[in-house]
């Protein structure tokens, strides 16, 4: 996978994640909707692990620092910055 396709699905992801927590918010014990959570979030974790290995660390206090000498969060793309999000084209909008 590639940079912005990684970011796409970790992105969709994160958003399944919240949606089934705030459910769970009202649903406390729907056992399907705890297990269906938590492979949501496992695979948010694998996919974030693998665009961080590709690319470098999303959140300053989620990384471990891979480098000694430099502090890798600060070099890497800000989020309003074109290179840290990915593009929707138009046929994906429709």
């Amino acid at each position: 996978m590639d940079k912005d396709l990684l970011l796409k699905s970790l992105t969709e992801l994160d958003f399944m994640a919240v949606d089934i927590g705030l459910y769970l918010d009202t649903h406390p014990t729907d056992k399907d909707a705890i297990a269906e959570y938590n492979k949501v979030v496992k695979a948010a974790d694998t996919v974030r692990m693998k665009y961080e290995k590709l690319v470098g660390p999303m959140c300053s206090f989620r990384s471990a620092n891979k480098c000694d000498d430099v502090w890798l969060y600060a070099t890497n793309p800000w989020p309003w910055c074109p290179d840290a999000n990915y593009t929707i084209t138009e046929e994906e909008c429709c």
